[in-house]
Order: structure tokens, then C-alpha cells, then sequence
């Protein structure tokens, strides 16, 4: 019904454009670069890539990423405490790690060291674009990239001197300063981009700080050959998201939170040298990206508190850090012939890390119900502190054929050769294995079509296998004495099929891409109770995700418009068996909405000179709290509005309102076999209000 009501405002609106006047408008994104990490014609790429464009990251100014990523259908992004988060692209939303973050095309974390938070280590605000390929990426793209890969784009250098500066201020101490500075000399340009960001956090116990530093150059010694360099610095302190509130809490006082102690640090940093050569007069192109990056997290995360008996409670402090030597090698040319494409590469990481784990004993006010202080616990049974270093080798190739003029055949393969050499300085026992090295190889085979029915009008057919290596957390830390299990996990894998259309008609006035996926994942890695009390990692499972994705654009005259994003999905337990006597195949994976709608309705008139309103409704339909889909949480809607005006070309004035209907709402809520439901309330009705002045435009 609710699909039936979304065709039937299309067609009513449809008459609209037909009949509307001709104007100038801003074309849809027809280019993209996150799949071979070159310009190419979205038309033309066999997938689904979203793209979020500088336009609307400047319109929204999000405070966090979710504010502009979820405007992508089929992209649920869930904010925890600052700018935390957990990501959902054509899977549950889930912290496992089955996405891949890049920035230019870098990963930002090696596959051995996911962290589903990893966006907040990037300076979104100041991004060029993004782009979010969905589902198993192309042949440069190896483990991780299952569910997506989200690629932030940095600016490049202004060709003029140009300074902007953005103060901000919100509801609960929210402020931010973001500032820039950049210009041109000869063949050589510079950008600094700053973020300075704090807040008191609605909810108790959730203040926030951020700072945020990105340098990059370009530089052109000569007509064939680029260098570009990125450093990019994020410091994060705040404190770790909290653990989910009863149902009572949540209604009744949802800014309450049980913890007071928990915390988390982040120190990244990152440097790149993108550099490109042009060869066979203009051809082939030789693509050399050596890197470097450390990371550093210090956490005591409130939702890892959990109870032993009585009133006797535990919580986990670690320390996980890491660096890396890589380096991101392509070799493309293009034949006349039948404007083939053959792209030729190889990734390196090596990247070794360090963990770092204590138990703590927590008290808690029996009261107030606050977790109010911690000791380190004595036993050493529980604790893990070791080594691992996460070696990656990946070749790959990629080509790309056009046998007849509109038809483009795509077909690529990639082989992955990772290791890890873990090393433990505690002594082994149950929970901790021995050192030793560990190694997966796979090889990955992609294939693709497009064809161009027309000009506007073009379809598109592929297949993608992907998998993911587990990560030194899955492998080395055992519990309940399994390390002998874990130790052994073995790599999942995933086979995606998708057909979609890219449509732009009447100048763009109605633009409409739709897209069908089908994907089965299997031997994912699950929580296997071998008796009572005593469970174990294991690949034991086998699940479909599927879905339609819709993102149509409505312009019916050229003050106004309309987007809409919309998906449909379900996630379903084909084979999922959690003990010898208990199984949940059949089931739907719980925290997975069927249906995500996201609208917006603009007005820019002419007096606003280029200042704009926007209406935004959210609708995230209903899911399962458990695996036996026994309990629901109902969804909610709510209402964002924005608007901006420029007083003059320097200055512009914004200011707006997220769940301007103070609607009560959980980010996410879940229910643990045994366990009444626990809800993360989301952010209440907020304010936030600011000026940009740029020098330079």
C-alpha cells in the first residue's frame, strides 16, 4: 500500500514537470570516481553509486554525517553519542565489519582494525562530495567492501585566494567553528580546512569534542604529471556511548543515562601522495599512492557493562592502536578498438597493531541505577594484551569494452593475500590462543553491463562476489574459554546481483534512478551456544538481503523541488543455527526496516539570492528487536527544517531545527535472548544558528 501511494504521488506530479518552464538547473551527479579512482560516466558504471555533492553538503551543514548520508536510498546511518556511528547499506545496521571508509580512495582503517565509527575520523563538513557504492565493490576494492564503501572526497585548491569561516551555535552548549583557506600560485595550490567542535550533549553524560585539521596540495610540474597531498589530523574525546535505556527510562526520561565514567579518545592521523603520470600521449596513465596513517583509540564504552550475578557488574578499558606503510598502484590504458579499458593494479598494507584489554569491576547505585565508578579487576584471565600485524597483497584487473556503441560490458577480478602475525604477551589459556600467523586468500571476480537506451535513459546488470577476512578482534580475543574456536573463524563471503535504471529528462527536471539487488552471504560469523552460559564465535550462518532502491527528483518550476529516497529491503536468516537445539532460520535479522523514506521539499525564490528552505520527513518503517522476532520497535517519522539566505555575496545567514516536533524517538533498540528490550533515544527537538563570511567569492 504504502508503494502503491508513492507511484501514485509520481504520477500526479508528473503533468507538473512536463508543462513547466525551461531554466538552468544544477544537472544530476553523471560523474562518479570511487570505482576505478578515475572520472568516469555514472551512466556507465554497473552499480549503484549514491552521491552526496558539495551543494548539499553546504546546504545542510551537518553536525553529523548522517544528516546528508541518509538522503541516499537504502542508507541508514545511526548517530551514537557525538559523532559517532552505526551503518546500515544493504545489511542490518550492525558494527561488524562489512564496510569500507575511504578518503580520495584511501582506506581509512586496515581491514584488520575496522572501527564502524571510522566517519568520524574524517572532516565531513568540509568534504567535496561523497559517494557511496553499494554492495561488493569493484575489482580495486577488496575485503570489507560487503555491504558498501562510503568514499569522502576531499576539496581541491581554490584558483583564486579564498578565506571562509563558519561560527555556529546550538541547543545543549553545541558549538562549531569550521574555517578554510586556500589559493593558487602558478601550478601549485593549497587548502587548509579546520573543524573545532564541541557540545554538553542532550543526554547526561555525553559531552563532545572534536578537533579537525586537513592540508592538501596540488601541484603540476608539468602537463601530463599531478601530485596531490593529503594530511589529514582528527582528536576525538568525549564519552563512549552509553548502554541502552529500559523501555520505562526511554519514555519516561530518555536525557537519563547510567553511566558517569565512560569515555573514548581518538587520535588519527593520516598522509598520501597521489601521484599521476600521463603516458602514450594522453592513453595510459600510471597511478602511484603511497601512504601512511596511526590511529590510536582509548575506550570504556558504557554498552559493554554487563552483569555477573546480583548487584556484581563488569566493563572492559582497552587501548587498540595501529599504523600503516601502504602503497595503491594502477597502470590503465585505453585501446581505440571497441573504447576498451584495461586497468591493472596492486594494494599493499602493512600495518601493525597493538591491543590492549583489562576488565574492570563497576559499582552501580542500586538508586539512582547509575554505574557510578570502576577498579581494574585482578584476574588476568579475561585481560588480552598482544600484537598483530595485518599484511595485505592484492592484485587485481579490471576491463571495460564497448562491442556496440551503447553497450558497455565491465568485467574484473581481484586476489587477496592477507596474513596476520598475532603475538600475545600474556600467557595462553581458554580466552587467549597461542601466537601464531594466520592467512586467507581468496580471489573475487566481478562482471557488469550498461546499455544507453537513449540519451537520458540508460540500465545496467551486474554481478559482484565479495568476502571479508575477520578482524584481529574476531580471531584473537576468545571468551568463555573458545579461543581455540576463534582462532580458526574463516572468511565470509557474499555474491551480489543488482539491475537498475539512471533516468534525466526534460533538462533534468525529472530524474529518477531505481535499482534491484539480491545478495546471499555466507559462513557470517555468529554466536554459537555450545552449553548453557558457554557460547563461541563461529561461521555458522547464511543469510539474503534484498531490496529495491528509488531516488526520483521532481523540479516543476525553478524556484521549488522535490527528492525522494526510498527503499525497501528485507534481511532474512536462511540458515542460522545458535545452539543444537535452537535455530532461526527463516527469520528476519532483527534492527533491519523494511521501508526508509527520506523527502525533502525546497523553495529558493530569487530574494533569498541563493539562500534556500528546505522541509525534510524521515520515515524509518518498523523491525525486530530479536533473532525469534519476537518484539518490535513501532518506527517513527520526524521533521527537519533549514534555511539559509545571503545577504550579500560574502555573507550568508542559516539556521535550523532537527525533530522540530520533539517527537520521541529511538536511533536504535534491540533485546538480547533472556533480556528485556534497551532503546538509544534520539536527539530531541534542537536548535542550531550561524553565519558564514568568505573572502575571496
Amino acid at each position: 500500500m504504502k508503494i502503491a501511494r508513492f507511484i501514485f504521488l509520481f504520477i500526479i506530479l508528473f503533468p507538473l514537470i512536463a508543462f513547466s518552464e525551461e531554466d538552468d538547473i544544477t544537472k544530476i551527479e553523471d560523474v562518479v570516481v570511487t570505482g576505478t579512482r578515475e572520472a568516469e560516466s555514472a551512466k556507465e558504471v554497473p552499480q549503484t553509486v549514491g552521491v552526496v555533492n558539495e551543494q548539499v553538503i553546504e546546504d545542510v551543514k551537518p553536525t553529523h554525517p548522517s544528516q546528508v548520508m541518509n538522503r541516499v536510498p537504502g542508507v541508514w546511518i545511526r548517530q551514537t553519542t557525538g559523532e559517532g556511528h552505526v551503518t546500515a547499506i544493504r545489511q542490518p545496521l550492525t558494527t561488524n565489519p562489512v564496510y569500507l571508509f575511504l578518503e580520495d580512495g584511501i582506506p581509512i582503517r586496515s581491514t584488520g582494525f575496522f572501527n564502524h565509527n571510522a566517519l568520524y575520523e574524517i572532516n565531513v563538513p568540509a568534504a567535496d562530495r561523497i559517494e557511496v557504492m553499494k554492495g561488493p565493490g569493484t575489482a580495486l576494492y577488496g575485503s570489507d567492501a560487503i555491504g558498501g564503501a562510503i568514499n569522502v572526497l576531499t576539496k581541491s585548491p581554490s584558483l583564486t585566494p579564498e578565506i571562509e569561516i563558519t561560527p555556529e551555535a546550538g541547543s545543549y552548549g553545541w558549538y562549531r567553528l569550521l574555517a578554510t583557506g586556500s589559493n593558487t600560485w602558478d601550478n601549485l595550490g593549497f587548502r587548509l580546512d579546520l573543524n573545532d567542535t564541541h557540545t554538553n550533549g542532550w543526554q547526561d553524560d555525553t559531552a563532545y569534542d572534536r578537533q579537525a585539521a586537513t592540508l592538501r596540495s596540488d601541484y603540476t610540474p608539468n602537463a601530463t604529471t599531478s601530485i596531490k597531498t593529503v594530511i589529514a589530523y582528527s582528536n576525538i574525546e568525549g564519552h563512549g556511548e552509553s548502554a541502552g535505556l529500559s523501555k520505562s527510562d526511554f519514555e519516561t526520561r530518555p536525557s537519563f543515562s547510567y553511566t558517569t565514567f565512560n569515555f573514548r579518545k581518538v587520535k588519527a592521523f593520516r598522509l598520501s601522495f597521489d601521484i599521476e603520470k600521463e603516458v602514450s600521449e594522453g592513453k595510459g596513465l600510471i597511478s602511484i599512492i603511497p601512504y601512511y596513517r596511526t590511529n590510536r583509540m582509548d575506550l570504556h564504552p558504557g554498552w559493554w557493562i554487563f552483569s555477573i550475578g546480583g548487584n556484581n557488574y563488569r566493563g572492559v578499558d582497552y587501548t587498540n592502536k595501529f599504523q600503516s606503510f601502504g602503497l595503491l598502484g594502477k597502470y590503465r590504458y585505453d585501446f581505440e578498438p571497441m573504447r576498451t579499458r584495461l586497468v591493472m593494479g596492486i594494494d599493499i598494507d602493512y600495518s601493525p597493531g597493538d591491543f590492549f584489554e583489562r576488565r574492570t569491576i563497576v559499582t552501580r547505585d542500586t538508586t539512582t541505577l547509575k554505574y557510578t565508578s570502576y577498579t581494574y579487576d585482578t584476574s588476568t584471565t579475561n585481560n588480552f594484551d598482544f600484537d598483530a600485524t595485518f599484511k595485505g597483497i592484492s592484485p587485481y584487473i579490471h576491463t571495460e569494452v564497448s562491442p556496440v556503441e551503447k553497450l558497455r560490458l565491465t568485467i574484473g577480478a581481484r586476489y587477496d593475500d592477507m596474513s596476520y602475525d598475532y603475538k600475545t604477551r600474556l600467557a595462553e589459556n581458554a580466552n587467549r590462543p597461542a601466537s601464531t600467523i594466520r592467512s586467507f586468500s581468496h580471489i573475487s571476480p566481478k562482471a557488469g553491463l550498461t546499455y544507453a537506451f537513449t540519451e537520458d535513459i540508460s540500465a545496467f546488470l551486474s554481478y559482484n562476489h565479495g568476502f571479508r577476512v575477520p578482524s584481529s578482534g574476531d580471531l584473537f580475543r576468545g571468551s568463555n574459554g573458545t579461543a581455540s574456536t576463534s582462532v580458526n573463524l574463516q572468511p565470509i563471503k557474499i555474491d551480489s546481483y543488482e539491475t537498475g535504471i539512471k533516468t534525466g529528462f526534460l533538462d533534468n527536471k525529472l530524474t529518477l534512478d531505481a535499482s534491484v539487488y539480491l545478495m546471499k552471504k555466507k559462513d557470517d560469523i555468529v554466536s554459537f551456544s555450545v552449553t548453557t552460559g558457554l557460547s563461541e564465535r563461529r561461521n555458522a550462518a547464511e543469510t539474503e538481503h534484498k531490496g529495491v532502491e528509488v531516488a526520483v527528483g521532481i523540479k516543476p518550476i525553478k524556484e521549488a523541488g522535490l527528492d525522494v529516497s526510498y527503499s525497501y529491503a528485507q534481511h532474512t536468516y536462511i540458515d542460522y543455527r545458535v545452539s543444537s537445539t535452537l535455530s532461526f532460520s527463516g527469520k528476519e535479522i532483527p534492527a533491519a526496516p523494511r521501508q526508509i523514506v527520506d523527502t525533502r521539499l525546497y523553495y529558493a525564490p530569487s530574494f533569498f539570492n541563493g539562500g534556500r528552505v528546505e522541509l525534510e520527513w524521515i520515515r524509518l518503517d518498523e523491525y525486530w528487536l530479536d533473532d525469534a522476532n519476537t518484539e518490535k520497535y513501532a518506527g517513527h517519522d520526524l521533521l527537519n527544517v533549514r534555511a539559509s539566505y545571503k545577504a550579500t555575496k560574502s555573507w550568508e545567514i542559516f539556521a535550523r531545527a532537527i525533530n522540530v516536533t520533539d517527537k520521541l524517538y529511538a536511533e536504535s533498540a534491540s533485546k538480547s535472548s533472556g533480556s528485556a528490550a534497551q532503546y538509544n533515544p534520539g536527539m530531541p527537538q534542537t536548535y542550531y544558528a550561524g553565519f558564514t563570511y568568505n573572502w575571496g567569492k
